[in-house]
């Protein structure tokens, strides 16, 4: 009698069990499923991404693909992708050139995808990149750095901060071809740092770093560019320019009583090490 209700026991158990696991994993895979209902795909895994590239290698926004765009994200829920497409059309004023009958449609599409806050929100979420390029370059004046940041939701206008100007654009200047390469190499998981442009006689060492957003994917980039001509041909032809050059690039605007050092380096700083390469240390 026993044994038969410990066997019971133990089949209810082991069934319980069972039963908590499947319905575990059912949980997971449908919030997996929610998840993805809910924030979907990055705008440029669509074939209908709306910039192409122009024969000067800029950007240019393109109607015929955003009206694609439009009627399939009416039919086809899709939040990230979709609000990602309006946030495009609103920077680039796609009301305007849409023929009466498309208005309505993308009426329709910006109300389905609440389009009123898309706009506020990333400006407000770049707002704080746009301080950290400024105040970073700031700190390296005339040096022959330039440090940027792109708005890559709008790229014909993208440019909204930039110090150490050695390139010559100027703000809500468009993005290069490269930062539109820059979304789609996210998909490959692909970098771009450190990387060399020769244009014409010009030479610059680059650096870009993709601002990410969870909703939308990458919304910016902050760039870094080294004019490497100016370093070469003009700082280095001299001693003295490159004492200037590194007086000016060490300056400072106070000194702060403050230790950045950790312990073991802190106290090979009380006995004398110069910096982190010291070799008597």
């Amino acid at each position: 009698m026993i044994k038969g209700l410990s066997g019971d026991l133990t089949v209810n158990v082991i069934a319980s069990i069972i039963a908590s696991l499947v319905l575990l994993a059912a949980g997971f895979l449908w919030g997996k499923y929610k998840e993805r209902r809910k924030y979907g795909r990055n705008l440029e895994d669509y074939d209908f991404y709306p910039f192409t590239i122009n024969r000067e290698n800029f950007p240019e926004f393109n109607l015929k693909d955003f009206r694609l765009g439009m009627h399939y994200f009416l039919k086809n829920n899709d939040y990230t992708a979709a609000r990602q497409l309006i946030f495009i059309g609103e920077q680039n004023n796609a009301r305007v050139q849409l023929e009466p009958s498309e208005q309505k449609v993308y009426a329709r599409l910006f109300e389905k995808y609440d389009g009123k806050k898309i706009a506020d929100d990333t400006s407000e979420y770049l707002e704080n990149y746009v301080r950290i390029v400024r105040l970073i370059g700031k700190s390296f004046p005339n040096s022959g750095i330039e440090i940027l940041l792109h708005n890559l939701a709008d790229p014909s206008h993208s440019l909204i901060a930039l110090e150490n100007n050695v390139t010559g654009r100027q703000l809500r200047d468009g993005t290069t071809n490269l930062l539109i390469d820059l979304k789609k190499r996210q998909l490959l998981h692909e970098d771009k740092l450190n990387y060399k442009l020769n244009i014409g006689a010009r030479r610059f060492k680059c650096t870009t770093i993709p601002i990410l957003r969870k909703d939308f994917g990458i919304v910016g980039a902050i760039c870094i560019n080294i004019d490497a001509n100016y370093l070469t041909e003009e700082v280095m032809q001299s001693k003295e320019r490159i004492e200037a050059w590194f007086k000016n690039f060490c300056r400072t605007d106070m000194q702060l009583d403050e230790n950045i050092l950790s312990k073991d380096e802190y106290a090979k700083a009380m006995k004398g090490q110069r910096h982190f390469k010291d070799e008597a240390f």
